[in-house]
């Protein structure tokens, strides 16, 4: 079976957005908490982040019509590879330090692999995403691996 992947999509591993900083604030915090059921009080007071903050903190807020039919935006990493369909395939998230109120955080994602597979359904694309976020300093917070499944 020939490869879905031409040269052309496998130069893409390395493609990285461009960085997107933001200032962390209590009540980003407090409503990120709320939303995602958090118990512990520093959380709920937002004197601190819970784990997984930063993982929809520098997402932009779509218009409708920027919606795909499934609720998703296009990822610009992922987007013209030959499959469309995206599926989350797991994450491994490596917190470097807590997240407070004023901190200025930076995020840049980069594409590090795509890897042609068989399914029972068919071929698939797993691709790799790595968020690695900082503060203003430079100095790592957060890690973020993300594997997406494309059908």
């Amino acid at each position: 079976m020939p490869s879905l992947l031409t040269p052309e999509d496998l130069s893409r591993i390395g493609t990285s957005t461009h960085p997107v900083t933001e200032t962390v604030t209590r009540r980003e915090i407090r409503r990120y908490s709320a939303a995602t059921g958090q118990r512990l009080e520093k959380y709920i007071n937002g004197d601190e982040a819970p784990p997984l903050f930063f993982s929809r903190f520098f997402d932009d807020i779509p218009s409708l019509t920027a919606l795909q039919h499934n609720g998703q935006t296009s990822d610009p990493l992922t987007q013209g590879l030959p499959l469309k369909r995206q599926m989350a395939g797991g994450s491994e998230v490596i917190p470097h330090r807590p997240i407070h109120p004023g901190d200025e955080l930076t995020a840049v994602r980069t594409l590090t692999n795509l890897t042609e597979k068989k399914s029972r359904s068919g071929p698939i694309l797993l691709c790799t995403i790595e968020t690695r976020v900082t503060d203003k300093e430079g100095q790592p917070v957060a890690t973020e691996i993300h594997t997406r499944i494309l059908r």
